[in-house]
């Protein structure tokens, strides 16, 4: 669609350094992201242009597909491996029958807490703000929907997922509550965004090593 850039964004950028990266790689000064996306990820963002900005809300509700790589028998204090992962439980090895029994709840409409690191206000702060100050938020669930899990990869302290999901699922969320359903933890390792609605991070434009500014 017209207006709208397609970004592989690198390991270490946040989505508004990919905002900034198209301003300047396209020349134009009106430029906004349809998702953020962690620093640690990787994947699809997509940044509307000019007049495509009016369809930012628009696109945010977009079906989306990531792949998350969940690290079981440890636990982070943001969830993902911005932090040293602490030791739970030994996680069992699980079947193929009991894999597919512990996914299964978390398909279609579900509560989810948000991850206490999240862009989410408290107050009028990020909570993200208050829990690096050490005063972790408690955020109550709400609801979202997760259309699709399935399984790519599983070992016994790895297990890897493709999620197709609406707005606003937390992938880290996603691994905190696997991990508790196991009985064993889990913290999310590695995500990478491969979808968003009609785009494909095949179809993105991955910005030079030369250029790379976050």
């Amino acid at each position: 669609m017209e207006g709208i850039v397609a970004v592989d964004k690198p390991w270490g950028w946040t989505s508004f350094a990919v905002v900034k990266w198209v301003r300047r790689r396209y020349g134009v000064r009106k430029a906004g992201h349809a998702g953020t996306l962690d620093p640690l990820a990787t994947g699809l963002v997509l940044v509307a242009v000019d007049a495509a900005t009016r369809r930012i809300a628009e696109m945010q509700a977009w079906e989306k597909e990531y792949y998350a790589l969940l690290i079981l028998g440890f636990e982070t204090l943001s969830g993902d491996a911005e932090f040293a992962p602490q030791p739970v439980k030994p996680p069992p090895v699980l079947s193929p029958t009991e894999r597919q029994a512990i996914l299964a709840p978390f398909e279609g409409w579900v509560w989810q807490r948000p991850p206490a690191f999240s862009a989410l206000k408290v107050g009028g702060r990020r909570a993200y703000a208050l829990a690096r100050a050490g005063e972790i938020p408690h955020l109550p669930p709400r609801p979202v929907q997760i259309h699709q899990i399935q399984e790519v990869l599983y070992e016994r302290e790895r297990w890897l997922l493709r999620v197709r999901c609406g707005k606003g699922v937390y992938l880290r969320s996603l691994a905190r509550d696997i991990g508790q359903a196991i009985g064993c933890g889990a913290y999310l390792g590695a995500l990478r965004r491969t979808r968003i609605g009609p785009y494909s991070v095949f179809q993105a434009v991955q910005p030079d090593a030369a250029t790379r500014s976050n």
